[in-house]
This record gives C-alpha cells, structure tokens and sequence, in this order.
C-alpha cells in the first residue's frame, strides 16, 4: 500500500490479500485451524509465526489480518488487534497492560459497560480508580500522578458529548509516563486524529460506524505494534476475544463505503440540531458540530466535524420523552448508534439505567435526555419525522 494513498483509497484497497484464484472481493477464510507440512513446520510456526502465517483463528486469520491492516492504516496507527464486540475492545485494552497496584485516571463520563468495567472489574483485582470530569483540565492535572499508569476517557462522552481535549489530556499523562487509552467511537475513524493528537491506544466498536448496517458485531484496539503484539494480542488469544472471519469480512466491505456514509451522516445531523436550537419543548439540543456547544471550537480543532449523534433533552422529562419517541415514524427506537437507520434511545431507562440517579443527574442524564443517531435518511423527512414527534408529545 502506497504512504501517498488518501484515507478513501486505503479504505478499500487497504490490507488486501488475494488467494490463489486473484478474487476482486476479499475472500472469507472460514477456518479455525490450518495445516502445517511438517511436525517440524508446525513446530517451528509456533516459536515464531511469520509474517503472514497463522496457527488457529483465536490468534489470528487472514480475513481478520486484512481488516486489522485496513483499520490500522486509516487510523494511522502501527498494528491493531480485532475483537469480538466493542467492550471486548474497552476491557482487553485496559486488562491486559493493568495489574494490582495500578492507579488509572478515567473520565466519568462514561457509556455504562465502561464504568462497570473501571468500576466493578478492575478495581475487583486491585487497580485504583480515579474518576475526573473530563472537559476540566484542572481536574485531570489534579489526579494524575508519578506512578499513574494510564488515562481512560471517551473522546465524545455518551450520551450527554461532552469533548476531552485529547492534546492537553495526554500532556499530562505522558508527563508521568502514563498511556493514553481513548474510546473514539462518537468521533468515529472518519473524522479522528486522536494518536496524531496525544494517543497512545484507540478502541472502537466496530458495531457502530464501521460495520454501519447493524449486522454484526465487533471492536478493534489500536497502538504501537509493541503494545498490540507484546501486551494486547498475548492476553486476547488466551482470554478468547478475538474477532470472527465471518464479521471481519463484513466489516472490511463496510470500510469501503465508511468514509462516505460518516461524512453524510454528519451533515444530516449538523442540520436537524441547526432546525431545533430555540425550540421551546426542548430544554437544550447537544450538537458537537454546532456553535452552540460549549466546546464547539475544541471539535473543529480536534475533528473538524461534529459527528452523528446529538441529544435532545426534552422539557417535559422522562414522560415527553417517552411520547415523542412513540410518535416518531422513521426514527426507531434501539440502544445501537452509527447505523444506516436513524436511532433514538433513552439513556436513563436503557444503556445508563444501572447508574444511580444522583450519578445520572451529575453526568447530565436527564429524564427527558433522548440520544439521537442520524442515519443515511432524507434530512428533510428526518426533520419532518422529529417535527411531528415533538408536537405530538405533549
């Protein structure tokens, strides 16, 4: 792959491997195993795998080798390690580098199954926890200590997309020698910078944009080839949550066609938040792409667009909500994001209902708080849609 290909080339030629029979499409390589000449060929394999040998589909397939190498080479990073599903992502990276004594400074504005994870599992085998608001650089500098191991947040916070400065965040960490850990998923690979910008380790779920269709799921965790082999692949392979053939192969044809789908996506959404601002049955409408949002200018820095999700908090609380989602005709109602479809989902009765309230008031999930995924649909009828839901809630 040529270093001069634009993002839109590497997204589909990128990683490519071609079998014998030379096929346009990728090939799906369904297998568990592979077959070795020799007893002294399987035995040397497993003391050094080559560069394109493989040994069992738990530790790595061509299909799967493909889509690492797409993914890495759109991200700009050295290697990636593809996973079963998002969290998968979320709990290999930070398991596998962490053990008791560890101390990790985390943003606590957090999709719930993150917090759980930083919360209930990591802290169960003795790594320290200190949770910071994650747009407060005092806050950060205040927590981060000699000895800090690593740093967690969300580069766009779910649900409520509050924005981390990634550059300032890593300043710090790297100043004690900490690892940068980001959750990108709101900023998707379409529009991230995030290792240019401070990271040192990005995950994904690839459920969310990359597959983009809502067919599989998946995750991916990118870094330095030094940490994706020696730290992150060492752990997955033994603790089983590696990705499948069948899903890489899916995800590969979708990264064809992601670039395309995120940017429009985006566009639809920058204008259904400019159609709501001052609508009087809407306590606030959250939009990173809009100068309305208080870290407007830090988005335009960071990724120059604001994303495909926005939230919309209702003023008549968790009632209002609920009627405008029953009155909406085209926007479904799941608890997925970056999809095809246009979603919309309640947090504080869905993906944050375990948070206590006096937490969910904190983070800013209210509610009346609807999260809003802007798929591939007209604009006008996603307008027209939301439009029609707001004045039938009352």
């Amino acid at each position: 792959m040529s270093e001069t290909w634009h993002k839109r080339t590497r997204l589909v030629h990128g990683g490519t491997r071609r079998s014998q029979y030379n096929e346009v499409s990728e090939a799906i390589f369904l297998t568990q195993g592979f077959v070795y000449e020799t007893a002294e060929a399987a035995e040397a394999r497993f003391i050094k795998a080559g560069p394109d040998e493989f040994i069992y589909a738990r530790y790595g397939n061509p299909t799967v080798a493909m889509f690492e190498e797409r993914i890495a080479a759109l991200e700009g990073a050295e290697d990636a390690f593809a996973t079963a599903s998002g969290m998968a992502a979320v709990s290999g990276a930070l398991t596998s580098m962490l053990r008791a004594g560890d101390h990790v400074v985390a943003a606590r504005a957090l999709f719930g199954s993150c917090l759980y994870v930083l919360e209930e599992i990591l802290t169960r085998f003795g790594v320290e926890v200190s949770f910071v608001d994650g747009t407060d650089l005092a806050q950060w500098r205040a927590a981060i200590r000699p000895g800090t191991r690593a740093v967690f947040f969300e580069t766009i916070s779910n649900p409520t997309l509050d924005v981390v400065d990634i550059r300032a965040v890593a300043d710090l960490a790297h100043a004690v020698g900490a690892l940068v850990v980001v959750d990108n998923v709101f900023a998707t690979p379409v529009f991230s910078n995030a290792i240019g910008q401070g990271a040192d380790v990005v995950v994904y779920s690839a459920t969310k944009h990359i597959d983009g269709q809502g067919r599989t799921l998946g995750g991916v965790i990118l870094g330095t080839r030094d940490f994706i082999r020696g730290t992150v692949e060492p752990y997955m392979k033994h603790t089983g949550g590696s990705m499948s053939p069948f899903t890489a192969w899916v995800m590969l044809k979708a990264l064809e066609t992601i670039d395309l789908r995120v940017r429009a996506q985006a566009e639809s959404a920058l204008a259904i938040a400019e159609a709501l601002q001052g609508d009087p049955r809407l306590a606030r409408v959250i939009y990173p792409g809009h100068p309305s949002h208080p870290q407007h200018d830090l988005v335009k820095r960071q990724m120059g667009q604001g994303g495909t999700v926005l939230a919309l908090d209702l003023a008549g609380g968790q009632a209002a909500a609920f009627r405008f989602l029953n009155a909406l005709k085209i926007v479904i109602i799941s608890n997925n994001l970056g999809d095809a479809k246009s979603i919309a989902t309640h947090p504080a009765t869905t993906t944050h209902q375990r948070l206590p309230a006096a937490q969910k008031e904190s983070l800013g999930i209210t509610p009346g708080l609807v999260r809003l995924s802007v798929g591939l649909e007209d604009c006008g009828d996603l307008i027209r849609d939301i439009a029609a839901a707001l004045a039938a809630h009352r």
